[in-house]
């Protein structure tokens, strides 16, 4: 695929009415609060508008204002909305627990304020995500998987009844939560009615899980989505070479569809199956990255998307 014109479209598919698209800021190379290497929050607000997203993921808190008045006039004033929040917690180190719940209530205050029912809600990684150094462990032992469950039940208990939104475990690259057996500990183990799960189909990919069997296996507990896709050479790079996630995102094995895993125009036939009104949100890392190489690949993404599906009805042409 030229990296200059627009994708080839894929065949003419049914719109998909209980999906919603958006996107965040992690596809303009957002990762963190502040950074030098980032676009200001202003000029992110601005492309994602004019690349034809009406929804619109916080990203990292911070990143955006933190005052809902402001933040609210900032994204009314582009005829954007809220989607959900994101916030980064421990689940498995008890002494951190009141800290998490801190952060996470911070976050969860604002997604609600904008009116969004949404937490995505990410396990630090074991990581460092600037020099790819393991400074945690990689694998959780059972004592540690039943302190994650009973952590997440009442996060999600605590966000749902003070704020009205909905926790959404995140796989991720590099955390104790990425493979499919992972996942699948983790939703076997908490309750449904306020834990949902965030599936990232590219973390998924990179994981080695089966995104369509997640989904067919795990249907009521998908509460939103995010939609990207992994570049099989360099996930087989990662394995080979033993790189953290940092090295692998330098070397750019988060792609724009049509290249990479999972399909998804697959993605989209069957969460267009699920009894759920879904956001699915297009997140392709790039941190870092030029300030002019975000724009043009959100707008080829959503054209792409559309012609799948997704988002058709609900986004401006």
């Amino acid at each position: 695929m030229s990296m200059h014109g627009s994708p080839a479209s894929p065949r003419a598919t049914t719109p998909a009415p209980n999906l919603r698209l958006g996107s965040a800021p992690d596809s303009w190379g957002v990762w963190f609060p502040e950074d030098d290497r980032q676009l200001p929050y202003d000029r992110f607000l601005d492309e994602l508008a004019g690349a034809g997203y009406e929804w619109l993921e916080l990203g990292p808190y911070g990143y955006l204002p933190t005052d809902p008045d402001v933040l609210a006039d900032e994204v009314g004033a582009r005829g954007l909305r809220v989607s959900g929040g994101t916030v980064f917690g421990d689940l498995h180190t008890p002494a951190k627990f009141e800290e998490t719940i801190a952060i996470v209530s911070k976050v969860a205050a604002l997604t609600a304020s904008q009116g969004a029912k949404h937490v995505v809600f990410i396990p630090p990684l074991f990581r460092d995500e600037k020099t790819d150094a393991i400074n945690d462990v990689t694998e959780w032992d059972a004592e540690q998987w039943r302190t994650v469950h009973a952590a997440a039940n009442r996060i999600g208990r605590q966000m749902s009844e003070e704020y009205g939104v909905t926790i959404a475990l995140h796989p991720h690259a590099d955390c104790q939560i990425m493979t499919q057996p992972q996942i699948e500990t983790f939703l076997d183990g908490t309750d449904g009615d306020y834990v949902s799960l965030c599936l990232d189909t590219g973390h998924v990919a990179y994981g080695g899980g089966d995104n369509v069997d997640l989904i067919r296996r795990y249907a009521e507990r998908i509460g939103y989505v995010h939609i990207k896709q992994m570049d099989p050479a360099i996930l087989r790079q990662v394995r080979d070479e033993g790189l953290g996630f940092g090295e692998a995102v330098k070397r750019g094995v988060c792609v724009e569809p049509p290249a990479g895993v999972p399909n998804p125009a697959d993605i989209v036939t069957e969460l267009a199956k699920l009894d759920a009104e879904l956001f699915v949100i297009v997140e392709q890392d790039l941190y870092p990255c030029e300030p002019d190489a975000p724009y043009p690949i959100a707008v080829r993404t959503r054209q792409y998307l559309n012609g799948c599906g997704l988002g058709a009805r609900h986004q401006r042409a």
